[in-house]
């Protein structure tokens, strides 16, 4: 499903963030990207998410070779994956359900398709009964199902997590796992950067360890070090 080959990623200030990275996820696995800070976690989900290319190599996604994509083709690729981040990014002026549905508007869906699915992403995460609230007006871990809700309203065959648990509490965060779990188990692979070592030690995923941009470690059933 992701193939990832020779990668590099090198920004405008100099810095090297990823470093001849090689790897190969499949079809409904779960992984955790694990590593400290400034080791490259968020600069790999960034790459898979089509926020920047990279400075060499090559990113394949569902069959995509992303640095060939064509303008045309990019709204196809997006709808095909969803992404949740450690700061909601939510639009504060919208209700829950307009920011849910917002992630269909941007890629051109109908309409009536907006109205059928947004209340069952909204339900498959709990929140259905909040959605005409403001994002303000509720808990971290609600802000953060909604989130999860816009991720998943596209049907997408992938969902990149950047530390989507980092403000939460221990509870509340695994909560947000728990739905993760349940989205990978109806058959959408999941990837997610993560600090959390207890949550990786208690599901024993696929972990793949990084340290100064390259991969040093990569078990199946994993623990965090």
């Amino acid at each position: 499903m992701i193939e990832i080959r020779h990668v590099n990623m090198v920004y405008p200030n100099g810095v090297r963030a990823l470093n001849d990275i090689n790897l190969n996820i499949d079809r409904n696995e779960f992984v955790f990207v694990v590593g400290a800070s400034g080791a490259g976690k968020s600069t790999l989900i960034r790459l898979l998410g089509l926020e920047f290319p990279p400075t060499a190599g090559k990113i394949k996604v569902l069959g995509k070779e992303l640095t060939r994509l064509r303008r045309r083709e990019i709204p196809a690729y997006r709808r095909s994956i969803g992404v949740v981040f450690q700061d909601f990014r939510l639009l504060e002026n919208r209700c829950v359900y307009d920011n849910v549905a917002f992630a269909m508007q941007v890629v051109g869906a109908r309409p009536r398709d907006i109205r059928r699915r947004v209340p069952e992403a909204l339900e498959a995460v709990g929140l259905l009964d909040k959605a005409r609230m403001k994002p303000q007006e509720l808990s971290g871990g609600e802000q953060q199902r909604v989130c999860l809700a816009r991720a998943i309203v596209n049907n997408p065959s992938l969902i990149i997590a950047d530390e989507p648990t980092g403000n939460l509490d221990p509870k509340t965060s695994m909560e947000i796992i728990e739905h993760l779990k349940a989205i990978n188990i109806r058959g959408t692979t999941v990837i997610m950067a993560t600090h959390d070592r207890e949550i990786v030690n208690a599901l024993k995923k696929r972990v793949i360890a990084l340290e100064n941009g390259r991969i040093i470690r990569d078990e199946q059933r994993g623990e965090y070090s």
